[in-house]
């Protein structure tokens, strides 16, 4: 039965009368600014690549869907990014989720360790196990995956800065469960120009991390052939701010960046390209979302194929993971997110991408509890099993709207690419703030909006409720910080500590040098070094990135 508060809240905004015309928007437009037409014939479908062009599934060029059956044969990847608190906590959560149905695991890391400090670091404080798990060290790494096989289970995890670290400690915990290297899959983020433009946890300058990526990606195309060495994310360039074209150009342009330098590092890109994968934000104007995921498909084969000469199939195929935009949250009526992000997620789906994750109700407040976390993982599923929107590939393929906003997409991107390399490339465009103000403006544009009311977000500058009850939280113990100091002293008090000194000094010198760095990384986390300790053996050599103000 419905509460009286509740009905007399109904009772107050009906008694509102607003006009619903006076709701929309002045302008019908996308988030890049296309202007939408009232209705669209074939003749908005013949300025870039007309229908007859468009190729079949999972045929150059990728327009429609990188495997010629879709999802027939495999639904996408439900892999729900949770983390939280201590390695014990996180554990805990992950089992449920995949007893839940969930079929990829997905690990977020506390801010600590995402810029490479054990949580005794002053600058730690406050910090520890809030926005993910607490891992600095073997121990940690071996309990976070304890009764789960790791041959058995793909795990992305999101790290960037520390990513050679954190590889290490899941290659050496794989191995300590008797799975060889070749048998382990999974991704990590590792995707540092990003942290320049929108996100903030880099460590060292730009080109030191570069060599770092590089050495992974040699690493693993010799030794860990399954592993995804590098999720190339426009996700956090859009949450920064930016429009759908803004984010297949910057994603796509790193995506540029990343090939170069392996290239340079001489490796072939038939050995790395093929285990490049993305990773794209699912915002809310649903027709320009699915447009975005055909033209990066689109881009990316083209970029390949032309620019860098390869016709291997497996190269051009972008692959990539989704998911629903936080961004678009709201602390207000967090129910209404479950709207939200359910059709963000039939974007993703209907677009193409090859696992997605659902944001959870009340990620506006706190990290999810266990029940807002089912009821995302539900949404997939609900999505898949019961309404069925992946039974057909690319189901709006032929749309005049839909091709017409493939081939506008694509033009802009196109010509942020070239701005892009007219400044050197991306590594030389962000040292010269050129994606951070386009970014910066976009977001600025888009607040405005919400501030004039020509962006009507439900239930905060339209439809908010008074009074609003608060939901329960999920609350991570604030002891928490002094309890993980104290398992880190006690750690480094029962380990080798000349032999973690010795790998090391090792790790400095070939640091200094230009040997593979990922072979040296694993020996020491191996001897028991911390997160903290290697990255602080790297920072004594690379120092550390400072942004430069972008005006």
């Amino acid at each position: 039965m419905f509460q009286p508060d509740f009905l007399n809240q109904v009772r107050e905004q009906l008694a509102t009368k607003e006009d619903p015309a006076k709701l929309r928007s002045p302008k019908f437009e996308t988030t890049s600014g296309i202007t939408l037409k009232n209705s669209y014939t074939p003749a908005d479908t013949e300025t870039f690549n007309p229908i007859k062009d468009l190729g079949k599934p999972g045929s150059y060029p990728f327009t429609r869907h990188v495997q010629p059956t879709g999802f027939r044969g495999r639904l996408w990847t439900m892999r729900q990014y949770a983390g939280f608190g201590t390695a014990e906590e996180s554990n805990t959560r992950y089992r449920y989720l995949l007893d839940q149905g969930q079929t990829g695991l997905s690990v977020a890391f506390d801010l600590p360790t995402q810029i490479g400090m054990d949580p005794d670091h002053p600058m730690s404080l406050g910090e520890v196990g809030k926005v993910g798990v607490s891992c600095c060290s073997i121990r940690d790494m071996r309990t976070l995956f304890k009764d789960i096989p790791l041959d058995k289970v793909s795990t992305s995890m999101t790290i960037n800065a520390p990513a050679a670290v954190m590889l290490s400690l899941y290659l050496a915990v794989a191995e300590e469960q008797g799975v060889r290297f070749d048998q382990v899959s999974g991704t990590i983020q590792n995707d540092i120009l990003k942290e320049y433009m929108a996100r903030g946890t880099y460590i060292y300058p730009p080109r030191p991390s570069m060599r770092l990526i590089t050495d992974i990606f040699s690493f693993c195309s010799e030794q860990v052939p399954n592993w995804n060495t590098i999720s190339i994310s426009g996700y956090h360039i859009r949450e920064a701010g930016c429009t759908a074209a803004q984010e297949i150009a910057f994603t796509l342009a790193d995506g540029i960046a990343y090939i170069e330098a392996g290239l340079k590092a001489g490796l072939k890109l038939e050995a790395f390209a093929p285990r490049l994968s993305f990773f794209f934000n699912a915002h809310n104007q649903f027709f320009e979302e699915i447009a975005k995921y055909r033209a990066a498909r689109r881009m990316w084969a083209k970029i390949i194929k032309e620019r860098f000469g390869c016709n291997d199939p497996k190269s051009q195929m972008l692959r990539f993971h989704t998911q629903t935009a936080g961004s678009t949250l709201t602390a207000q009526q967090p129910d209404n997110n479950i709207v939200r992000t359910t059709v963000q997620a039939m974007a993703a789906v209907i677009g193409g991408t090859q696992s997605l994750h659902t944001n959870s109700r009340d990620e506006a407040l706190a990290l999810p509890t266990e029940i807002s976390a089912r009821i995302a993982l539900r949404t997939q599923q609900i999505l898949a099993y019961e309404h069925r929107i992946a039974d057909v590939v690319d189901p709006f393929g032929g749309s005049y709207f839909i091709e017409s906003l493939t081939d506008e997409l694509q033009a802009m991107a196109e010509a942020l690419i070239a701005k892009v390399d007219e400044a050197g490339g991306m590594v030389a465009a962000i040292e010269k703030g050129i994606p951070q103000r386009e970014i910066q403006n976009a977001a600025y544009a888009f607040q405005k909006a919400v501030e004039r009311d020509e962006q009507i977000v439900v239930g905060v500058n339209k439809f908010a409720i008074k009074n609003e009850p608060k939901p329960d939280l999920l609350r991570v113990d604030e002891a928490l910080g002094a309890m993980r100091r104290k398992q880190v002293a006690e750690y480094r008090s029962l380990r080798d500590n000349d032999a973690v000194r010795t790998k090391l000094e090792t790790l400095k010198a070939k640091a200094t040098a230009t040997d593979n760095l990922m072979p040296y990384i694993l020996d020491a986390v191996k001897a028991e070094a911390t997160v903290g300790e290697v990255s602080d053996t790297l920072r004594e050599v690379y120092g550390e990135y400072q942004e430069r103000l972008v005006l």
